[in-house]
C-alpha cells in the first residue's frame, strides 16, 4: 500500500503557523513538501519559544518546539526571494509541482514575479493557494493581522468568557489552526477537481473569512432570533444541561445531556423526584428554567468525587468527561492506545514526542510521523535532482546569496 498523496508535490512558500500546519498535514498524508525558507534565518518560528536543548543539553544548539510542531515531514531549501536568481529558482520549481502554498501580504509575490498569474502561466495545472489575513479583495485586504486579531474581529472572543465577564481568547491559536484546516481542505478539493478537468486554479483564503464561517450556531441564533449570544462560560446557549461542574477537591467535569439523558442523570445524582418534573423532561423547559437546573445540579455534583461521578455517568450512558489538563490528556490510556502521541528522531535533539495526523485508513497506509528538516537541509538535493543544477552552479548561487 501507499499513502494517498504520494503522487503530489507541494512548493510551500509559507511560514509561521496556519499554512505550515496545512502543508504538514498534506506531507504526512504522503505529499512531497518542499519548504522554501529565508537563507540564514529560515521560517521565523525557528527562533520561537519554547526551545528544546540539543543532545548535549545546550538550549542554544537545539530547536524550536514551535517550529517542529508545524513542519514535520518536509524538505527545507533556502532561497532568497528578493534575489532575481532566487525568484527564478522558485519559477523553475513551480513548473513541475502540483501545488504552491503562500501566505505573504497581498501583492508581495506578484512584485517578485511569483504571483498566481505568473506561475500558472508557466504551469496551467498548478493549484495556487494564497492565505492572507483578510483576502485578496475588500476594504480590509491591505491590513495585517495575527491569530488573536482574527479571533477578535471574527466573533469567537465575544462568545468566550464567563457570564458577565470580559471577552477571553481560547487557549490555543484557533484562528491559525482552523485556517490551516481550511487550507488543507481547499488544496484537496482543487486537486480533486483538477483530476477531473485537468485545470488548475487560484485559491483566495482569508483567515478572517475562515473565522466568520465558524460562527455557525451563533450566526443561526442571530438569523433566527436576532439574538446576539451572550458569554455563558462553559454553558450552551440552547441546551441545558451542557456545562462544566466542580466536584469535590476542586476537580472539574463537563456534562452535556439531551432529553434521553435527563432521567438517568437525575437518578445518578439522587434527584429523581425533581427530575420527574414534566417540564424539565424537555430541553425547552430546562432552558426556560436554566438557573434552577444549574443550581440543583451544581449543588448535587459538588458532593461527588469527580472520577467516581464520571464512572457513574458512563454506566448510565450520560455523556460526561473530566476536564483534563494537557499532561493528563497526553498520558490518557485511550490517547495512548490510539497512538495519538508518537515520536520522531531528530539529528540535533534526538527522540522527541509529537502529535500525529489523527486519521486511520483501511485501504491506504496511515499518515507517517516524520521529523522536521534542518534549515536548508535539502537545498542541494532539490536543486540537483529537480532542476538539474551541478555543483558549480549551486556554489555560484550561494556566492550570489540567492540560496
Amino acid at each position: 500500500m501507499a499513502r494517498p498523496l504520494e503522487h503530489i508535490t507541494i512548493l510551500d512558500l509559507s511560514r509561521v503557523l496556519a499554512c505550515p500546519f496545512a502543508s504538514m498535514i498534506l506531507a504526512e498524508l504522503g505529499a512531497t513538501v518542499i519548504k522554501v525558507e529565508q537563507p540564514g534565518t529560515g521560517d521565523e518560528t525557528r527562533s520561537f519559544e519554547p526551545r528544546v536543548a540539543d543532545k548535549d543539553g545546550n538550549p542554544d544548539g537545539g530547536e524550536s518546539a514551535y517550529y517542529m510542531a508545524f513542519n514535520r515531514s518536509k524538505q527545507s531549501i533556502t532561497v532568497n526571494l528578493r534575489s532575481e536568481q532566487g525568484q527564478q529558482i522558485v519559477r523553475d520549481l513551480a513548473a513541475d509541482v502540483d501545488v504552491v502554498i503562500e501566505n505573504f501580504p497581498v501583492g508581495t509575490l506578484k512584485r517578485y514575479g511569483l504571483g498566481p498569474d505568473a506561475l500558472r502561466e508557466i504551469n496551467p495545472k498548478l493549484v495556487y493557494l494564497s492565505c492572507t489575513g483578510f483576502g485578496q479583495t475588500g476594504p480590509y485586504a491591505p491590513r495585517k493581522g495575527y491569530d488573536t486579531v482574527f479571533q477578535a474581529m471574527g466573533g469567537i472572543m465575544s462568545l468566550t468568557g464567563e457570564r458577565d465577564g470580559g471577552p477571553v481568547k481560547p487557549g490555543l491559536p484557533v484562528a491559525d489552526l482552523t485556517s490551516g484546516l481550511w487550507a488543507a481542505i481547499a488544496v484537496l478539493s482543487a486537486l480533486q477537481g483538477r483530476s477531473a478537468t485537468g485545470q488548475g486554479c487560484h485559491i483566495d483564503l482569508s483567515m478572517f473569512d475562515a473565522q466568520v464561517s465558524l460562527l455557525t450556531l451563533a450566526a443561526a441564533r442571530w438569523f433566527a432570533l436576532h439574538e446576539v449570544p451572550p458569554r455563558l462560560g462553559t454553558e450552551h446557549p440552547g441546551r441545558v444541561p451542557s456545562a462544566s461542574f466542580q466536584a469535590q477537591g476542586g476537580r472539574w467535569l463537563h456534562i452535556t445531556a439531551s432529553d434521553q439523558h435527563w432521567v438517568p442523570l437525575c437518578q445518578v445524582l439522587k434527584l429523581e423526584a425533581w427530575g420527574a418534573d414534566a417540564e424539565l423532561k424537555t430541553n425547552a423547559g430546562r432552558v426556560r428554567r436554566r438557573e434552577e437546573v444549574m443550581r440543583h445540579l451544581t449543588e448535587a455534583i459538588a458532593a461527588w468525587d469527580r472520577d467516581a461521578l464520571c464512572a457513574a455517568m458512563d454506566a448510565a450512558s450520560v455523556p460526561a468527561g473530566p476536564i483534563n489538563s494537557v499532561d493528563e490528556v497526553l498520558s490518557d490510556p485511550h490517547v495512548q492506545a490510539r497512538g495519538m502521541v508518537g515520536h520522531f528522531d531528530h539529528p540535533a535533539i534526538g527522540e522527541f514526542p509529537a502529535l500525529p495526523v489523527p486519521l486511520r485508513f483501511d485501504g491506504w497506509d496511515d499518515p507517517s510521523l516524520g521529523r522536521p528538516p534542518l534549515l536548508g537541509e535539502h537545498t542541494e538535493t532539490v536543486l540537483r535532482e529537480r532542476l538539474g543544477l551541478d555543483a558549480d552552479r549551486v556554489r555560484a548561487l550561494r556566492e550570489a546569496k540567492a540560496i
